[in-house]
């Protein structure tokens, strides 16, 4: 079991822009890149660190971008995927899928060419995504479906669909149980799926939640972290006995969570441009900082070598741009 301890934070003052308000995250800003489009809205990122690419899902404009990471600057624009929510690069399959939420669909991209190789059914309104590299399976959370798609990448086609009785949140893989984790938001549940039989096995209630839609889980830690966006908390979930043992306050609608593990840190970022850091150690989880990035700052990603992490914010001076971040 954990023990936890809580550094609750005060006095971030909230800006019109996009500025920052760094408040008490051992965060520095590093630089703005500017990103291509208009100033609308991103979504999703996922990051190859093979390759040092970061596919941003610029929801707005219907398009993915890929940035080199090592070069600083945008390489391609994938367009045609239509208010494009999820991505998630597969480094073992040298693919990246996108989840097209306006044409109901999952788009295949190859990463050699940056280019569409495979569209198909994607559910009802796709969002979220995980693998199963045993099974060979991207699981598909079809939000207002109430269900999960299961795509085969080695025919990139649909092969079940799991009905899961409320609205789906995001999802991710497990590697120690080798199963596939989904937030059911409208039942304050986490359900978990054997991938080797496309059946639901468990599900667990998240007394607290409220709204649980973001998902993060650490396998070596054996921790899951839920983000609340109806309730602004994040609930830490012991995965070895599936109890909460930890809620904390975090930002306004929190949504994406990402995750540092070199120094174990956990960072949570919501609609209200606040961003809030946690570090587990071997007996506790505690929150390390929390401080404004700038507006709508929902979406995280982090490179696991260098410690930056990626900030894309629609609206910077009427420009969308990637914030990125440093240690301090």
């Amino acid at each position: 079991m954990f023990a936890v301890t809580a550094c609750w934070v005060t006095g971030c003052t909230a800006r019109d822009s996009g500025d920052l308000a760094i408040g008490t995250l051992p965060l520095r800003q590093s630089t703005d890149v500017p990103l291509p489009g208009r100033s609308s809205r991103f979504d999703y990122e996922s990051y190859d660190p093979q390759r040092h690419l970061l596919f941003i899902a610029h929801l707005g404009d219907s398009e993915v971008v890929v940035f080199d990471t090592q070069a600083s600057r945008v390489i391609a624009r994938i367009t045609g995927v239509s208010a494009v929510h999820g991505v998630l690069a597969v480094p073992a399959l040298s693919r990246v899928y996108a989840s097209a939420t306006g044409t109901n669909e999952i788009v295949a991209i190859d990463e050699a060419t940056l280019k569409i190789a495979a569209r198909m059914p994607g559910g009802d309104y796709p969002d979220g995504m995980a693998w199963a590299p045993d099974a060979h399976k991207l699981y598909v959370s079809d939000e207002t479906g109430e269900t999960k798609t299961v795509i085969d990448t080695s025919t990139n086609r649909r092969v079940a669909t799991i009905p899961l009785g409320g609205e789906v949140g995001n999802t991710q893989y497990d590697a120690v149980s080798r199963h596939i984790f989904v937030n059911v938001q409208s039942r304050r549940e986490l359900v978990e799926i054997d991938p080797a039989t496309d059946t639901v096995v468990s599900r667990i209630g998240l007394p607290g939640a409220c709204g649980n839609h973001g998902l993060l889980i650490v396998p070596a830690l054996r921790l899951a972290s839920i983000a609340c966006e109806d309730s602004d908390r994040l609930l830490v979930l012991d995965m070895r006995t599936m109890t909460v043992i930890a809620g904390f306050d975090v930002g306004g609608e929190p949504d994406v969570l990402a995750y540092d593990p070199g120094p174990r840190t956990v960072y949570v970022a919501g609609e209200a441009g606040v961003v809030s850091m946690f570090r587990v150690e071997a007996s506790r989880v505690q929150k390390a900082g929390e401080g404004r990035v700038g507006t709508n700052a929902h979406v995280v990603g982090v490179d696991p070598d260098t410690h930056q992490s990626w900030f894309p914010l629609k609206d910077v001076d009427g420009h969308p741009v990637l914030r990125i971040m440093a240690p301090r």
